[in-house]
């Protein structure tokens, strides 16, 4: 089987399924494994590299406004290919190609792929969207193997901060302008041992102003601009500090959104075992190789 994947997080779950010697192809920001970068590229995106985070925003919006499409895809590139599967999805209009789109292009090529369109909103929906790929693969034994031990990890999360005081968190997955985590996030927050106090759970995350945040008392905020790493959240938090210091918490943290909060994949998992760490640090450790920091007011520069 020939499978192409147009989204990240399904890139992550065909490798951690197994499958990464099927994949043919996938997208410009496929970064993980490190293997599937090597591989051909089938989209590209509109943007002007280089912009703010205000910048994209204005860009998305403008982009959006007119019908335009954010990421282009290489209809040619994905012909040659010949792929039996393709795997996508139509749940953020910018983080892939248009779903409408790919549903065309498959029609019109010879092999008939067969189109998985995945688009969770919750995070037993990524677990679901495990089975569903496996068996649309073929690996419905491996696919199970791997849900379980997923389930077993948020399990061991769950058991260890069972009756501990729960943090009130405020997630924060874009700062200029602010939006709050929605979708999976809240019920990340709540499997760690906290409480999201912002963010709408399984639905789109909103935009809001910082205005509506202040009187949420949280005890923990965290920075996690969507498809962005630590150091690039750390720079964005660190701009907008005095808005993110009046929301009155007593410790904030940046994250590596794009590994383990932005993609809904198996590194979800990492992320719920990150924030168990940032809420309870005493009760879970620091999970390896996962970006975090804790951030400080910043010096003022010296005249």
């Amino acid at each position: 089987m020939r499978i192409a994947s147009l989204v990240p997080s399904a890139t992550e779950m065909l490798y951690a399924l197994g499958l990464g010697d099927r994949v043919v192809a996938v997208t410009h920001e496929c970064d993980y494994p490190p293997e599937a970068q090597n591989l051909p590229h089938l989209t590209r995106t509109v943007l002007r590299p280089g912009l703010d985070a205000a910048e994209i925003d204005a860009a998305v919006k403008a982009t959006v406004s007119e019908g335009r499409a954010l990421y282009e895809l290489d209809a040619e590139l994905l012909a040659e290919l010949s792929p039996d599967l393709i795997v996508t999805q139509a749940i953020c209009d910018v983080c892939a190609v248009s779903y409408e789109d790919v549903v065309a292009v498959a029609a019109r090529l010879p092999s008939r792929p067969r189109v998985v369109q995945q688009d969770p909103s919750t995070l037993g929906e990524v677990l679901e969207d495990v089975t569903r790929l496996g068996a649309a693969a073929g690996i419905e034994s491996e696919a199970h193997d791997l849900r379980g031990e997923l389930e077993g990890r948020l399990a061991t999360v769950r058991a260890a901060v069972r009756g501990a005081a729960r943090p009130r968190v405020i997630a924060l997955e874009w700062i200029d302008p602010p939006f709050v985590g929605g979708h999976w996030i809240p019920e990340m927050v709540s499997i760690a041992g906290g409480e999201d106090v912002a963010g709408p759970p399984g639905l789109k995350s909103p935009e809001v102003r910082w205005g509506e945040l202040s009187g949420l008392s949280p005890d923990v905020v965290v920075s996690m601009p969507c498809g962005w790493y630590v150091e690039d959240a750390r720079e964005q938090t660190l701009e907008h500090w005095q808005s993110v210091e009046a929301l009155g918490a007593a410790r904030v943290f940046a994250v590596d959104a794009a590994s383990t909060f932005s993609r809904p994949g198996p590194r979800l998992v990492d992320g719920v075992e990150l924030l168990g760490h940032l809420l309870h640090p005493d009760l879970i450790d620091p999970p390896g190789s996962i970006g975090f920091a804790e951030l400080r007011a910043p010096r003022a520069r010296a005249n």
